[in-house]
């Protein structure tokens, strides 16, 4: 090496990580979930993908025996099917009711982050002892609780 010349430095190989699926950050996220279907839909996952399509335009004000059509019906919950069938009505109705329950899912959701953060730290040994013993031998490398 010449003097005065500086060699160049290493690349440091990056850190991997093994891809586990863990049991309940999965749990966690269908939690996550679950409070976001039923405060912007109002029902859940599961009840969105399989509720049935009821959504339309029904009977408002009968002024001078002319009734007005502009009431929505069937709006309490929006299904998938309710969303392919009328889709501008099935949208303004998700997003206000997305609005109107901004709070009460943000509180769902803070509530269920520290619950889920207090739980891991108190059952740290226990779930340690469960994924070593039990999850590990049957399910494999890969899952962990």
């Amino acid at each position: 090496m010449l003097p005065g010349c500086a060699m160049a430095k290493g690349k440091k190989g990056k850190r991997r990580r093994k891809n586990v699926f863990s049991i309940l950050n999965a749990l966690e996220a269908l939690i996550y979930g679950e409070i976001l279907m039923r405060g912007s839909t109002g029902s859940g996952i599961l009840g969105f993908f399989t509720g049935e399509g009821d959504l339309g335009i029904g009977p408002g004000e009968t002024i001078g025996g002319i009734t007005t059509y502009s009431q929505p019906v069937g709006a309490g919950e929006i299904s998938l099917a309710d969303l392919m069938s009328n889709p501008s009505l099935a949208l303004s109705t998700i997003s206000q009711m997305f609005r109107s329950n901004l709070l009460s899912m943000s509180l769902a959701a803070f509530t269920t982050s520290i619950t889920f953060r207090i739980g891991r730290r108190m059952l740290r040994r226990p779930l340690a002892s469960v994924n070593k013993n039990l999850v590990k031998p049957v399910l494999g490398a890969g899952i962990r609780l």
